[in-house]
């Protein structure tokens, strides 16, 4: 106590001296035993001609957290010099917390907290306080600003953010191998005592790992830790504040360690033998059986492959490996035949993929196991003595010529005959025949190797024991030529000479061909034909490489003399027998340059010399068009003049041919047609009634027809008929033929019941029944008037 206020009167001077002058309050930390005596004082105002004393400003007050009394906690206390004790000061205090945190007492200045604070939350409180006159209101001194630190107590424990933690190491690793570092935070406030000061222990995992107190480093503690005898651990951190002493809080977190798997462990076969038994008629390629060797690792370390050791069986077997079970799958390589040999024995080697170097002194990582195979026997299908059989035979055979033979046996014990027959599926079941018993082959057809070279069909073969135990051949027979057509030129030559060509000179080169099939060597000659060879204007030159040369002979050709040669030519090949043909090639004269160049070889050339261009000769064939078009006008003008004077005389009325352009009104309009021309001409010279237009009425005295029929009107008018029917040109559905000649004498007069001199009910349609069916119609409607007339005079 007597040092402490000492060192505040050395202060005191210092300051109220003028000694020291500072710029701002100092910070400083009461160490005083009694609360009561934090004290920060307020300097007090004085008037301007007195100098002020000015007391040591304390701007720095703690507090301690979560403070569980049951009174108000003291802070400290706030103390002006211009105070004398009076009462006339009042002590004011504003900012964080001021009122529910903190209060004061106006008169004394004494502060308090009034509820338990976290420094965690917050870990000071700024706050301002005044001194003022307590009745003019007025400040007494300016307004000092001070903090109030909450002192840290070790309320927190250290927690893993980050737990629980997951952590691999692989297996067989030394002492000391790094597994995980783990980390705890503690909120309690480092910079005060031991509150947030951590050390890490294990708890439950030893002795296989260790962990550093300090740092939180996770290591293996023991060595070889082997994965195929535990995998998974399960470690039990503790860290503790306070250094780990007595009293200390701590927190827990777990972490999972898994081992990891290295190739550590070769495959191992569970037995040395293995025993399997495979079918004889098993095919190529497929599967006869598994075999197994145990890898205690895992993933890539536990790839095994698999190896047939050279020896017995290793031709006709052969091991790979299963990617999802890591089984050896022996398969195959070519068939079994139990009557050739009924056992196989041979040894597998299995070795892993992914080595590790580290382990190598272990031991080889390979095991080897035997493999025994037993043949079953079964029953098999005859057995062809070729895979193909190939053979010739000439074209025009006679048919029934045998032209070869097959072979199959039956290889299993007790042997069985053997039955022969062509797959009628194929194209030469028609053509060729097979005897079921020997196995020959003959033609059933003659062949022709023009109309196919080749046939190519299967033949079954079948155990008389087992008829569904067969198998199949192909069997291929080439058809050989027989020379029977004489070689051609191969294809139609345009052959020109020029006008200016000179005897020797080669114009055409040509070439043969043969239907027949050529063998290699094969040569064809080429000569003149004996009629031909006398004075000749060409001649051949055979090259001996299958091509002539067609030559001429003369010096100059002139197309007006003659434009073609006919030039016979003979081919012969070499095959036997020989056959040749006379080819008669046609060859044009030609106008051409100095050069050989042709420049034509059409009819236009020939008139060229007499001095005719082709614009002349285009004039002269529009000419002869044009005269060829009038000549046929005239003539159709003329046709058509003939045609109108047969229309329009009036002398010839006995077939007149009136056209309309309109539709006629049926069997009722009476008005449509000019139906005199059917009446007595006597009567027509007497009225000279028009016919181009309507006729008036008139009024004629009635006649009663005959009673006997007029055969001639008949006949007349039925050989009009059969002439119309018949005429491909007759006129059409809207024209109307008129039939004005009755005949000389007649008694009807007029066949027409218009304007007839008598009634209708006098007249008698009985014969229109008469005229065939092409007035049945009209014969109808006759007799039905007939008939209604006679019903209104009854």
């Amino acid at each position: 106590m007597l040092t402490r206020n000492c060192l505040s009167l050395l202060l005191w001077v210092l300051f109220d001296g003028g000694l020291l002058t500072p710029l701002q309050p100092q910070p400083q930390q009461t160490l005083a035993t009694e609360p009561r005596e934090n004290v920060i004082h307020l300097p007090g105002q004085r008037s301007h001609f007195q100098r002020v004393k000015r007391g040591w400003v304390w701007n720095q007050f703690f507090v301690l957290e979560e403070y569980m009394g049951s009174e108000p906690q003291y802070v400290g206390k706030l103390h002006s010099d211009l105070d004398k004790g009076e009462g006339t000061v009042k002590y004011t205090l504003s900012g964080d917390g001021a009122g529910t945190v903190f209060t004061i007492d106006e008169t004394t200045g004494d502060i308090h907290a009034i509820r338990s604070l976290d420094r965690e939350e917050k870990p000071f409180y700024t706050l301002r306080a005044q001194a003022v006159d307590i009745e003019t209101r007025k400040p007494l001194e300016p307004e000092s600003e001070f903090i109030i630190k909450v002192q840290d107590i070790n309320d927190n424990e250290p927690k893993f953010l980050d737990g629980p933690y997951v952590a691999t190491v692989p297996e067989m690793s030394p002492v000391g191998a790094y597994v995980l570092q783990v980390k705890a935070t503690d909120a309690d406030d480092p910079t005060y005592g031991n509150s947030a000061r951590v050390v890490y222990s294990i708890l439950q995992g030893q002795p296989y790992f260790s962990i550093d107190p300090k740092t939180g480093v996770i290591r293996t503690a023991l060595p070889n830790m082997d994965r195929e005898v535990k995998e998974q651990y399960q470690v039990l951190i503790q860290a503790k504040d306070m250094g780990g002493q007595l009293g200390g809080l701590a927190g827990t977190t777990i972490v999972n360690i898994t081992l990891t798997d290295v190739n550590d462990n070769p495959p191992r076969f569970p037995k040395s033998i293995f025993h399997l038994k495979v079918p004889e008629s098993s095919p190529i390629g497929s599967a006869i059986g598994r075999i197994r060797a145990v890898d205690p690792d895992f993933g890539q370390n536990a790839e095994i492959e698999y190896n047939i050791v050279p020896g017995d069986g290793g031709n006709l077997f052969d091991i790979v490996t299963d990617e999802e079970t890591q089984e050896g799958v022996i398969k195959l390589k070519k068939p079994l035949d139990f009557e050739t040999k009924k056992a196989y024995t041979f040894k597998v080697e299995a070795s892993n993929l992914h080595l590790d170097h580290r382990f190598h002194s272990a031991g080889p990582f390979k095991d080897t196991a035997t493999v025994k195979i037993s043949v079953l026997d079964v029953d098999e299908p005859p057995v062809f003595s070729k895979p193909l059989y190939t053979m010739e035979v000439y074209e025009d055979t006679p048919v029934g010529t045998i032209i070869g033979a097959v072979t199959a046996q039956d290889l299993d014990v007790g042997s069985s005959a053997v039955r022969y027959f062509i797959d009628w599926k194929s194209d030469g079941d028609s053509y060729f025949t097979i005897d079921g018993n020997e196995g020959t082959i003959a033609t059933n057809e003659l062949l022709d190797r023009e109309s196919t070279a080749q046939y190519n069909f299967s033949i079954i073969a079948s155990k008389v024991s087992n008829p569904l135990l067969t198998s199949k051949v192909n069997i291929l027979i080439n058809v050989l030529d027989v020379n029977e057509f004489p070689p051609e030129i191969s294809v139609p030559y345009e052959t020109a000479v020029c006008e200016n060509a000179k005897p020797g000179q080669i114009i055409q080169i040509v070439s043969a061909a043969d239907r027949d099939l050529s063998p290699a060597g094969q040569h064809f000659s080429f000569k003149l034909a004996p009629e031909a060879a006398i004075k000749p204007n060409f001649t051949v030159r055979d090259f001996r490489n299958n091509t002539a040369g067609i030559e001429a002979r003369r010096n100059g050709y002139s197309r007006r003399q003659q434009e073609l040669y006919f030039l016979p030519v003979i081919i012969e090949d070499s095959s036997y027998p020989v056959q040749s043909s006379t080819n008669t090639m046609t060859i044009r004269v030609c106008r051409c340059d100095s050069d050989g160049t042709i420049l034509s070889c059409n009819v236009e050339a020939i008139f060229l010399p007499v001095g005719l261009s082709t614009g002349a000769l285009i004039a002269i064939l529009l000419c002869i068009i044009i005269l060829l078009a009038i000549v046929v006008l005239y003539v159709a003008l003329r046709r058509q003049k003939k045609k109108d004077t047969l229309m329009t005389s009036k002398e010839d009325i006995r077939d007149n041919v009136i056209h309309y352009d309109d539709e006629g009104g049926g069997e009722e309009d009476t008005q449509a047609f000019d139906i005199g021309a059917l009446r007595n001409p006597k009567v027509i010279e007497e009225n000279k009634i028009r016919r181009d237009i309507k006729p008036d009425s008139l009024c004629l005295p009635r006649q009663r027809p005959p009673v006997e029929d007029n055969t001639d009107i008949r006949d007349f008018i039925d050989q009009r008929l059969q002439e119309n029917d018949v005429d491909p040109t007759a006129p059409p559905y809207d024209s109307l033929a008129t039939y004005a000649y009755e005949g000389s004498g007649s008694i009807a007069e007029s066949l027409s019941s218009i304007d007839s001199l008598t009634t209708e009910a006098d007249q008698d349609y009985d014969y229109l029944t008469d005229w065939g069916p092409r007035f049945k119609v009209l014969a109808d409607m006759f007799g039905e008037e007939e008939s209604y007339n006679s019903d209104k005079v009854t």
